[in-house]
């Protein structure tokens, strides 16, 4: 769900995909900036096309992820995986969505047997229609298609099953470290919220009731607490104007930040308080949150990420793109981080994928 920033200035292009928000700019063709001092042995998987969301199989061989290549006949996303290779071999992936409609959010099983991801599929072949944002004033809105369901599959791309069923948009999911529950985002009450399902009763609980968007949620590695962005639209024309938008399937997550809770719930507390646009976390295998930001930059990109402590303190920058640097997620071992940037992209509109050894203490 692509999303356009008005008023970019000549010479740099940006585009956000929601559940897939990649920023795209003009910088300098390198794989490792002098200041990524906890990047080391750093490759490229993913040449030409928009490539994100890349998350790790349980067992740190697969990697699962979305794309978008108009020259390779993919319209808009869709579910690709491979084998993630040895340093200076070839990435080769193949599709296992079914290639119709729009993709998004996908996420191995815990036997490393099956994927999940949301798909429009079921509402229409095509992909969905992109917002017309000169109604909106040319802002920066994401639609959230109703059409959107979550789905399991077997890494064949077969055996399709679906998992959600409610009106209105089902996406944004990932699973424990276990793989029995998934934490995903509904607007099954009227309102983005996370939900719990159990995957062997098919149960599903409500995490979040406070109003505002709440999605892009991880586990922790001991599946205790929940990771997760989230907008809080305080005044009273913050309010009406996020229920407005809801109502039409639309959001405009200009304003969010990472919030922190216990696995059912419970505790819930914000733990940055940047400004503009803080998503995309995840936790470290020390127990701290890595995430994306723009709040250094009032243009509103570059996207770098960053690393703080659940409680908040000691904010550090890790990566340095001039454009985007996001969706980190470390290997199931902890060495190596995968994660999506428009570096080294020959100043195209290209997002791709990378992997790197992390090295701690820099």
């Amino acid at each position: 769900m692509k999303r356009v920033l008005p008023q970019i200035k000549p010479g740099l292009i940006a585009i956000v995909i929601f559940c897939s928000q990649l920023v795209f700019a003009q910088s300098a063709d390198t794989l490792l900036y002098p200041e990524e001092t906890h990047f080391r042995n750093i490759q490229q998987l993913t040449f030409g096309g928009d490539n994100a969301e890349a998350y790790w199989s349980y067992d740190g061989k697969r990697v699962v992820f979305q794309r978008t290549s108009i020259k390779d006949g993919v319209p808009c996303d869709q579910i690709f995986m491979g084998q993630l290779p040895q340093n200076g071999e070839p990435f080769r992936y193949k599709m296992v969505s079914p290639g119709k409609g729009r993709t998004t959010c996908a996420f191995f099983t815990s036997d490393n047997t099956h994927i999940i991801y949301a798909s429009t599929h079921l509402g229409a072949d095509t992909c969905p229609p992109p917002v017309d944002r000169a109604k909106w004033g040319n802002r920066y809105i994401w639609p959230l298609y109703d059409s959107y369901d979550i789905f399991i599959a077997d890494t064949s791309g077969k055996n399709t099953r679906r998992l959600t069923n409610t009106p209105g948009y089902d996406a944004e999911a990932t699973l424990s470290p276990d793989g029995k529950q998934m934490v995903f985002t509904s607007v099954r009450d009227g309102d983005l919220d996370l939900y719990v399902l159990n995957l062997a009763s098919g149960k599903t609980k409500r995490i979040t009731t406070a109003l505002g968007y709440d999605g892009g949620a991880w586990f922790s590695p001991d599946g205790k607490q929940l990771v997760w962005r989230a907008s809080r639209p305080k005044t009273p024309e913050e309010i009406k104007e996020y229920k407005e938008l809801l109502k039409q399937g639309l959001v405009a997550p200009t304003k969010m930040e990472v919030f922190l809770a216990n696995a059912d719930g419970s505790n819930a507390k914000q733990i940055t308080f940047l400004g503009q646009a803080n998503w995309a976390p995840n936790f470290m295998p020390d127990g701290r949150i890595i995430f994306c930001s723009n709040h250094e930059y009032q243009r509103g990109f570059p996207f770098n990420m960053y690393t703080i402590n659940t409680d908040g303190i000691n904010l550090q920058k890790v990566s340095r793109d001039k454009g985007f640097d996001a969706f980190p997620m470390f290997s199931p071992d902890g060495k190596r981080i995968l994660f999506a940037s428009n570096r080294n992209n020959g100043g195209t509109r290209e997002t791709n994928l990378f992997v790197a050894d992390w090295v701690e203490g820099n």
